[in-house]
Parts: structure tokens; C-alpha cells; sequence
């Protein structure tokens, strides 16, 4: 347990290298103190907050720099109130709010908004469009060899999937596509498999064989649709963070990306709507242990939660981008049910 000189020395300590990055000394924290200490005692203070693992210093002739153990207590018992500024406040609110849009480019919104009030990168994970029901369907042509598939779902979300498939006219897809929906209509994405589509060949038997050609396409096509939609933005502002100057650990941070192994584990074990934090080593991931990730989940239609995860540097301002993360998750959940619309 810190007394409250130490606890006071080492916020003092952190404040300053999330705003300089640059190790702290005993006679910056003296200035700045209000104890009417001498850098003398700062300095004991500090080798004492050292040996508890709180600080390490990086150089023999350098300051302190905070540790993830530090980090942990100043996120947990030294931030002072997380109140957001005005701005971000009637910012987020008019953009978020503001017109008839759907749920996916609400989201969308966010997720800019998030990266670009914070300047890190932010993820979004959205309950996945094979879980919503099916409120409309069209295929269109679009050239002699390709056919565009059209998905509605109930909550206005569009996937456009392009199918192989030739020697069809306009009308006849008009055809398969209006039986289609009145066969298909008002059950989720998951649940239409082959014994749904194949339904067609009863009602339009003209066009068994181009049917016999589409229900595999359909089916594979279905059955590859993502349960979770993931958004991202602003991966290229890990490139600002110091500790990822290395080009193979930023190689290694865009893999992790490309491959979608991230979204998974962001995510794991968030089931309500509370603030996560996670520093350096806590996070499971090996590529993300230089980072600090804040995550939260709002809550969307049947009680289902989208979550939002936002990765900087150790070094982030943390009272700043925890007001923003938090405002913007109650906005969405009060959008989505139904307070602003």
C-alpha cells in the first residue's frame, strides 16, 4: 500500500510522460509538486516506487518512466473524473443522431469519430448480418457473367454478394429473385440452408436447371457470410506510437489485422456494458503487449451488445479517450433503443 505522497509523486510522474514521452526526473516532479518537498526526497520516493515495481528507469542517467504496474494503479485510483468536453460531446451526439441512417453506418460513424477524436486506432465488432432476418433480396445482372445478390436485413443493413452465373436474362432473375423472398422472407440468415432455396424448382420448374446451378452458389455464398461484422480504422496510427519504429513489429501488428486474428481476442470475455482496460502485458496478444486497448460494448436490439476497442500507446491519455469511449458507447445504446430516433 503507497501513502499518499508516493501516490501523489507517481500520478505527478505519470502526467507528465503522457504528455512529454520522455523519462521523468526528481527535480521536474519537485517544481511541480504541491508538498513543498526537495528533489532529494522526490528522488528517495522514486527509488522506493522503483523497488515496488511501480517505475523502472530505462538508462542509469535517466528519469522514470512508469511501469504496466503503474499504469494499472493510475487507471484504477489516480484518474481524476471522466468528464468529456463540451465539443466531443455536441460532436458526437449531431453526427451519430443526425438524419435517417442505418445501423451499420451509425457504427461506421462512431468508429470515425472514436479515431479521429483519439488519433489511435479503433475497432468495432457489430452483431453479424447472418443473425438478422431477411427484410428484402435481389438479383441483379451485371454482366454476362456475373450476377449481383442483394441482401436487406431488418435492420436496414446491406450485403452485396457477386455470384458466378451466366446465360440468365434480367427477367428471369426478376423471377427467382421476387420467389426467392417470398420464400425466404422474415427468416435470419442463418437458418435459410439448401432445403429453403430449393423450394424455387416447385415453384418456378421452367428454370430447374438454371435453379440446379444456383443453389449451390447461394448456399456457399450464404454459409460464408460473417457472423460478427468487425470495422477498423486508423491502423496506420500505431506507426506514431515509439515502440513500433521497428518495422517487423509493425508488420507484425498489420497481420494481425489482415488475418482477423485481433477481433477475436479484443473482445473475449466482454459481456456487459463496463470499461475495460487492458495495459502491456495483460493483453493476451504478444504484438499488442507495447499497447494499452480500452474496450466497451453498447447495447443493440434483443439485448445483443456490439463492442468498440480503441489500442494506443502505454502512454495514452487515458481520463481523455476513457469520457470519449464512454459517451459515444451511450449515445449508440440509446440510438438503438430507440431514445433519438
Amino acid at each position: 500500500m503507497l501513502n499518499t505522497r508516493q501516490l501523489q509523486i507517481l500520478k505527478l510522474i505519470i502526467d507528465d510522460f503522457i504528455d512529454s514521452g520522455l523519462p521523468v526526473g526528481s527535480r521536474t516532479i519537485s517544481k511541480k509538486s504541491s508538498l513543498g518537498i526537495s528533489s532529494a526526497t522526490v528522488r528517495n520516493e522514486m527509488a522506493d516506487l522503483e523497488e515496488l515495481g511501480y517505475l523502472y528507469q530505462p538508462h542509469t542517467s535517466a528519469g522514470r518512466i512508469p511501469s504496466d504496474l503503474g499504469y494499472r494503479l493510475y487507471v484504477e485510483n489516480l484518474l481524476d473524473d471522466r468528464l468529456i468536453n463540451s465539443e466531443s460531446r455536441i460532436l458526437i451526439r449531431s453526427l451519430l443522431v443526425s438524419g435517417k441512417i442505418s445501423a451499420g453506418e451509425v457504427i461506421e460513424k462512431a468508429v470515425h469519430l472514436l479515431t479521429q477524436l483519439t488519433g489511435l486506432t479503433v475497432v468495432s465488432s457489430f452483431p453479424g448480418f447472418r443473425k438478422r432476418t431477411l427484410n428484402n433480396l435481389k438479383l441483379i445482372k451485371i454482366s454476362d457473367a456475373k450476377v449481383l445478390l442483394i441482401l436487406v436485413s431488418d435492420n436496414e443493413i446491406v450485403k452485396n454478394i457477386t455470384l458466378p452465373f451466366s446465360g440468365t436474362s434480367q427477367d428471369i432473375l426478376d423471377l427467382i429473385s421476387n420467389s426467392l423472398l417470398s420464400t425466404l422472407k422474415g427468416s435470419t440468415i442463418e437458418d435459410i440452408d439448401v432445403k429453403k432455396i430449393s423450394r424455387l424448382k416447385y415453384d418456378l420448374r421452367q428454370f430447374e436447371s438454371v435453379i440446379d446451378y444456383l443453389v449451390p452458389i447461394l448456399r456457399d455464398s450464404l454459409k460464408n457470410i460473417e457472423e460478427i461484422e468487425y470495422h477498423v480504422e486508423g491502423v496506420e496510427n500505431i506507426l506514431s506510437i515509439p515502440e513500433f519504429s521497428d518495422s517487423e513489429k509493425v508488420r507484425k501488428i498489420y497481420k494481425l489485422f489482415e488475418d482477423k486474428t485481433i477481433f477475436k481476442v479484443l473482445f473475449n470475455n466482454i459481456e456487459d456494458e463496463g470499461i475495460y482496460i487492458k495495459i502491456g502485458d495483460e493483453n493476451e496478444l504478444l504484438e499488442l503487449n507495447e499497447c494499452s486497448v480500452i474496450t466497451t460494448a453498447y447495447r443493440y436490439k434483443n439485448n445483443e451488445l456490439g463492442k468498440i476497442a480503441v489500442i494506443g500507446s502505454k502512454r495514452m491519455d487515458y481520463r481523455g479517450i476513457i469520457s470519449v469511449v464512454e459517451y459515444t458507447k451511450n449515445t449508440l445504446t440509446d440510438i438503438f433503443s430507440g431514445i433519438y430516433l
